[in-house]
């Protein structure tokens, strides 16, 4: 045989094997993807419930929580209007709010939009214009509001949800889901003793302004959030995505409107 007929044969063997291990991962990738898709809708589902203090940690059959979270409904925002949106507006927008994931479209124009230095304290670059949020109610109301946040970290993005209580003030739990921070210092921002600082802070203080704040030290009084000690860039991180997403270029107009139709004062 010669060199040449012993070349083709070898790389006629690596081609083949080449196809081959394409199809079968191309195969288990198709196979797998509606289990991948249901267990990052159970993720996002569980992370919802922990920041509205629904969660308990003992729990880990996914049919439960499912039925917890049955109660929240999914909306849809418009972040430049400061509404929900209607059914009408969904069609044409062509949000289907079951398969809807804004993380995806943060590139695209018709759905996100960049933002220029000066308004971009969270430091994200672009925001998504119709972000999903949950909402709860029972018969008074409004009981609960949960909504998706994100911001620059010290080593990336970070993104989690913070839930309000009806009067659309009060925080009711904060809960990051994913980070890049460094872990026994930033990372401890999932921290349950540290998450657990946060339920009874008030967004607002009583001029309407954002006055919740992640300080240096040990917080005190409605407003003040412990900082964690020895991720001061972290710390200062989570204040400035809460402020920014809980401010007039975020969730602040919809939230005031809340208010204002339930005619709560703070």
């Amino acid at each position: 045989m010669s060199s040449k007929d012993s070349t083709r044969k070898t790389l006629l063997v690596a081609f083949c094997l080449c196809v081959v291990c394409s199809i079968v991962v191309s195969g288990t990738a198709v196979i797998l993807k509606p289990r991948q898709d249901a267990n990052k809708i159970l993720d996002r589902n569980k992370n919802i419930l922990q920041a509205a203090g629904l969660f308990n940690v003992d729990i880990n059959n996914d049919d439960d929580v499912m039925d917890l979270f049955q109660s929240f409904s999914p909306r849809v925002v418009d972040l430049n209007e400061g509404k929900f949106l209607s059914t009408e507006e969904l069609d044409e927008l062509e949000i289907d709010v079951q398969t809807y994931d804004q993380r995806l479209l943060i590139n695209d124009s018709n759905y996100s939009e960049a933002l220029d230095r000066g308004s971009d304290m969270a430091n994200i670059k672009r925001r998504v214009i119709y972000p999903m949020v949950y909402t709860t109610e029972d018969s008074a109301g409004l009981d609960t509001i949960v909504v998706p946040i994100n911001g620059y970290g010290l080593w990336g993005i970070i993104y989690g949800f913070i839930a309000l209580e009806g009067d659309a003030n009060t925080v009711k739990g904060l809960a990051f889901y994913e980070l890049k921070e460094t872990p026994g210092l930033g990372a401890e921002v999932r921290n349950p003793r540290w998450t657990a600082l946060w339920p009874g802070k008030k967004i607002y203080n009583e001029q309407g302004d954002v006055g919740i704040r992640v300080v240096r030290g040990q917080g005190s009084g409605d407003y003040q959030i412990d900082g964690l000690s020895g991720a001061t860039l972290t710390s200062k991180g989570v204040d400035n995505l809460i402020r920014y997403w809980m401010g007039e270029d975020g969730y602040g107009p919809l939230l005031a409107d809340i208010r204002e139709a339930a005619g709560r004062n703070f």
